[in-house]
């Protein structure tokens, strides 16, 4: 399993981006992809998840008309669109995976329940 994050850069506050996570080499249809970020000095949270397969997705709702998290099966792909950026949306983004899983359920994701993680890409909000 392979997952690749990008997407990431420098931006001032009120921009926008979009995340790309580029996932291969799942034996199963059913997995689910989250994504986390991780602040200079703070531990890695959960920000958002999409299940391949079972379709659910999770977004919390403190982020929910900023963020929207999706997937495009086409491209095994799946995209964090963050609107309205902030100071302190500013963090190293990664994804990850766990296979053999089609809900997201109703919390952010853990970092204990994923098994694959990708390399991080750096989102940095400034004036």
């Amino acid at each position: 399993v392979q997952l690749q994050a990008s997407g990431g850069g420098l931006v001032q506050p009120g921009d926008s981006l979009r995340l790309s996570c580029a996932a291969s080499g799942f034996a199963s249809n059913y997995y689910k992809i989250g994504w986390f970020r991780q602040a200079p000095g703070q531990e890695r949270q959960g920000v958002s998840c999409v299940a391949i397969g079972g379709g659910s997705t999770f977004l919390p709702d403190t982020e929910k008309g900023r963020f929207t998290v999706s997937w495009d099966s086409a491209k095994n792909t799946s995209y964090l669109q963050m609107n309205s950026l902030r100071l302190e949306d500013t963090a190293v983004y990664y994804c990850a995976a766990r296979p053999f899983s089609y809900y997201c359920g109703t919390s952010a994701p853990f970092v204990e329940e994923y098994d694959y993680w990708g390399k991080g890409t750096l989102v940095t909000v400034s004036s």
